[in-house]
């Protein structure tokens, strides 16, 4: 279907490393079956004190030396390495050599909510403990949050548009949004976008925690994350990358590229609510969502599948669920809704661009990925939430919803391709 007489935009690779793997199909592989990625905390010690000791964390083999020249390491925070290893995994992937052609048509997108965070805490104890004359060179540029969209295009050699949204957990999918409409307008044939985050640190755990935002089942890690549960007590943080590959239809189809799904239109709103909590009864996402179908040229009973924010705190997911039900009306019973989040934990300005590669496998193969820890639906959420188990079930549309603190929100349209 094209997207309202415009240039088509679809998906020609994309790269993931989190707590379930370092690939998108890793990844692709535990959501499918139900996995959770998350564990007790190992990233720095932890005393009775810290409320929250459980997270997401990529596994401590990881070797970013694989896809990144070990020289270039000590330049970026943990950050921009995930983002770098997920977006070079997406250009193997597609199959472009980035390396040749005009490099002006090509760019990135690559969105985090907090950035360098681990290097700022590094940098300021050692600003206390040893002071200013010890200081790296390096910090400000693996601070950066944009630092992840600058080391990937030097990477990639992408000297087209280079851009990095910070909308807190709507990053990554701020990032697809715009990499869509810069292909669609003309401005570019290829973008790689998505996002990066590595917030397990102490600052964002002890903060969060503050905010009693983030969940104390520390018990039972695995079964922490539990969105639409009546049981739910916060998110679970999580770190990680994902990136896609968009491509203008023609110019993938003139290079013989695979074409994985199709992004067909976006829709982005802010709440003007709260700094922290969503509107209650979700209007702001409601009109994200409606904004997203309107720009694909959908209706709503068009829709089969929603891959939910779902982050597991007892007013988001209500909020979600409230415009879910308002905006879909009848056909809300019709549709599938789930929330990866409860295997992956949230990954932040990530979680956008790790939920679209979910959505684009869910699509391909007819698999919808579960909400798993969903024993028991909290009153009113009597959608199908695919609990705990995957099911089989084409899918020709799906929506991708990211909502993030400051009240932003962003709904992707995701389709099958069909030429």
């Amino acid at each position: 279907m094209a997207s309202n007489g415009r240039r088509r935009v679809v998906v020609t690779g994309f790269g993931a490393i989190t707590g379930l793997g370092d690939d998108a199909p890793s990844l692709w592989d535990g959501l499918k079956n139900g996995r959770s990625a998350l564990g007790p905390i190992t990233a720095f010690p932890l005393s009775d004190e810290w409320l929250t000791q459980i997270a997401g964390e990529v596994s401590p083999d990881w070797n970013p030396a694989k896809r990144i020249p070990a020289g270039d390491h000590k330049r970026m925070d943990r950050y921009s390495l995930l983002g770098v290893y997920a977006a070079m995994e997406a250009a193997e992937h597609c199959g472009i050599d980035f390396h040749s052609g005009d490099p002006y048509r090509r760019g990135v997108v690559f969105g985090s909510g907090i950035g360098g965070i681990i290097t700022i805490e590094m940098g300021h104890l050692k600003l206390i403990n040893k002071g200013p004359k010890r200081l790296s060179p390096f910090n400000v540029p693996k601070l950066m949050a944009n630092a992840g969209a600058g080391n990937i295009s030097l990477a990639l050699d992408l000297k087209g548009v280079n851009s990095s949204p910070a909308t807190a957990c709507a990053s990554g999918g701020h990032a697809i949004a715009e990499g869509f409409q810069f292909i669609q307008r003309g401005n570019a044939d290829v973008m790689v976008c998505g996002g990066g985050e590595a917030a397990v640190s102490t600052l964002c755990i002890g903060s969060f925690s503050a905010m009693k935002a983030l969940s104390t089942r520390n018990d039972e890690p695995t079964k922490a994350s539990r969105p639409f549960d009546r049981d739910r007590d916060g998110f679970v943080l999580s770190e990680g990358a994902a990136a896609l590959v968009l491509e203008e239809e023609s110019h993938a189809k003139a290079r013989g590229a695979e074409i994985f799904g199709e992004v067909l239109g976006f829709g982005i709103t802010g709440d003007a609510h709260h700094i922290a909590a969503p509107d209650p009864v979700g209007t702001g996402a409601r009109v994200a969502m409606e904004h997203a179908l309107a720009d694909a040229g959908l209706s709503v009973t068009d829709i089969d599948y929603i891959n939910a924010h779902g982050t597991s705190t007892p007013l988001g997911d209500a909020a979600e669920v409230a415009a879910v039900k308002e905006l879909f009306g009848d056909h809300a019973k019709s549709l599938a809704m789930s929330s990866t989040k409860s295997m992956t934990g949230h990954a932040l300005g990530a979680a956008g661009g790790i939920e679209s590669v979910a959505v684009v496998n869910a699509i391909r193969e007819g698999v919808l990925p579960p909400t798993i820890n969903l024993d028991h639906p909290d009153e009113g959420f009597d959608l199908d939430f695919v609990a705990n188990e995957a099911q089989e079930r084409p899918i020709r549309y799906a929506l991708n919803n990211s909502f993030g603190f400051g009240g932003h929100n962003v709904s992707l349209v995701f389709a099958r391709y069909e030429g």
